[in-house]
């Protein structure tokens, strides 16, 4: 996975997490909680190309969020974070075993908690695996077909 789109995730679970008032506030939040430098003009590009938009908070404070208009993009975006991550996928009884690429195994869950599959209780990422709980069995062997699926289109 490139800079570029570990960035970019980045960006969006920043934005998700917290109030971001200003491009100044969101590189500090990059460099202080993820340990990625980058400039104001990288963040400014970011943003657009992640369709980032200021809302209003009603008290003539703004923030920014995804925009409504991009989310097919954004929902594209988290997919495509999700597809270059993974390795492997299997089940066990209730549970989904998926394998990452070494440190994607947070991007992909970030990704694939976005995803909205059938039956998912919870999902658990260490550096490069995710655990996914499921109702049942049939959705844990379902949701490793899908992914399989996904995995064979790329």
């Amino acid at each position: 996975m490139s800079v570029k789109s570990v960035r970019l995730q980045k960006i969006l679970e920043l934005i998700d997490k917290n109030r971001v008032d200003t491009q100044e506030q969101l590189q500090e939040l990059l460099f202080t909680q993820e340990k990625i430098q980058t400039t104001q003009a990288t963040i400014s590009r970011d943003i657009k190309e992640l369709g980032l938009v200021k809302v209003s908070d009603g008290e003539g404070n703004y923030y920014y969020a995804p925009g409504q208009r991009d989310k097919s993009n954004l929902e594209k975006k988290y997919r495509a974070v999700f597809v270059q991550s993974l390795v492997s996928v299997d089940y066990a009884g209730h549970i989904t075993c998926i394998r990452c690429h070494t440190g994607m195994a947070n991007a992909a869950c970030a990704a694939l908690d976005t995803m909205g599959f059938t039956g998912v209780v919870g999902t658990l990422a260490g550096d490069d695996t995710i655990f996914v709980l499921m109702r049942t069995e049939e959705q844990a062997r379902l949701l490793a077909d899908q992914i399989a699926e996904i995995l064979r289109e790329h």
